[in-house]
């Protein structure tokens, strides 16, 4: 149906969901993925998951996120931006209570 719809006619999710498939269409060894979970139905969660954590859990992965479920769930360092600097913590949990003291 939107198959031949120009991109920029598309949805955000829609659009979301085109660079999803054409960034798993090429392997890399290290993704950037920048709050993609965050978009889409649970189907679309769904396959990021099986995705990118599953079939490509031999890859590094950089992971941006605001749900701390994402990166305790994903991750097993984290760093925290705040004011332009970037610090690294020795867990996943000291980087989200340091970024919790960061948004109050």
């Amino acid at each position: 149906m939107y198959l031949r719809e120009p991109v920029l006619h598309y949805s955000s999710g829609m659009r979301a969901r085109l660079a999803f498939a054409l960034s798993m269409a090429i392997e890399f060894d290290c993704f950037l993925i920048d709050e993609i979970i965050a978009v889409g139905d649970s189907r679309f969660h769904d396959k990021c998951e099986r995705e990118l954590f599953e079939k490509r859990k031999d890859r590094a992965l950089i992971l941006v996120s605001h749900d701390p479920s994402v990166i305790k769930n994903h991750c097993d360092s984290a760093y925290v931006l705040t004011a332009g600097r970037l610090t690294e913590h020795e867990s996943v949990d000291a980087a989200y209570n340091f970024y919790q003291t960061c948004v109050q």
